[in-house]
């Protein structure tokens, strides 16, 4: 499968929409292939489908294009969080179930249904977590790029990662560190500054 085929469905090559898309795409991809690799070689015990994260990397939020974010070329009508629920859509209905669970389980760390009814999103009333360790993989991944144009090649350092989970509140922030013990083993070592100031 190639997934630039799926995308071009949906987006004109052409546009800003478009750019911005395959862009952080891209880098979120590389990020999950760099972070599923170094995994597999500390724990060569798992087995990681690099394939399919290449393929559910570029297609991870492909629901967009129907939300409303014109900061990112977005003229849709849909919240913002409600694009990977869209792209889960899109994604079943193309027979690509697990990568559309990608679609659905990578905002944030995931989102708990209690976040949902807490925080009164626009969404169906249950979990939104990341499961697979292809997901948690790309999850992680995504936290490291933003669509913002003027940030768009930026990767963000882990500590600013951090101090924007610690932002969504404490469930969130345990679960994004719960995703960095498993991906990255060596984080707290590497940046114990970010714990010493919490």
């Amino acid at each position: 499968m190639n997934p630039f085929d799926i995308i071009h469905k949906y987006y004109d090559p052409r546009s800003e929409l478009y750019r911005v898309l395959i862009t952080h795409s891209i880098l979120v991809t590389k990020k999950a292939l760099d972070i599923a690799t170094a995994f597999q070689t500390h724990q060569p015990q798992h087995e990681i489908d690099l394939p399919f994260i290449y393929e559910a990397a570029m297609l991870h939020d492909l629901g967009i294009f129907r939300c409303d974010a014109p900061e990112i070329f977005c003229a849709g009508s849909a919240p913002y969080i409600c694009h990977g629920m869209i792209g889960r859509e899109i994604l079943e209905s193309a027979g690509l179930p697990r990568h559309a669970l990608v679609c659905e389980r990578h905002t944030g760390a995931g989102l708990s249904q209690q976040n949902v009814i807490q925080q009164k999103l626009p969404l169906p009333t249950r979990d939104y977590l990341p499961v697979s360790l292809e997901e948690k993989i790309i999850c992680l991944a995504d936290r490291f790029y933003s669509k913002t144009p003027q940030e768009l090649f930026r990767e963000y350092k882990l500590r600013h990662v951090h101090q924007k989970m610690r932002e969504w509140g404490p469930e969130i922030l345990a679960r994004f560190e719960s995703l960095c013990d498993l991906l990255l083993p060596d984080w707290r070592e590497s940046e114990s500054e970010i714990l010493v100031s919490q």
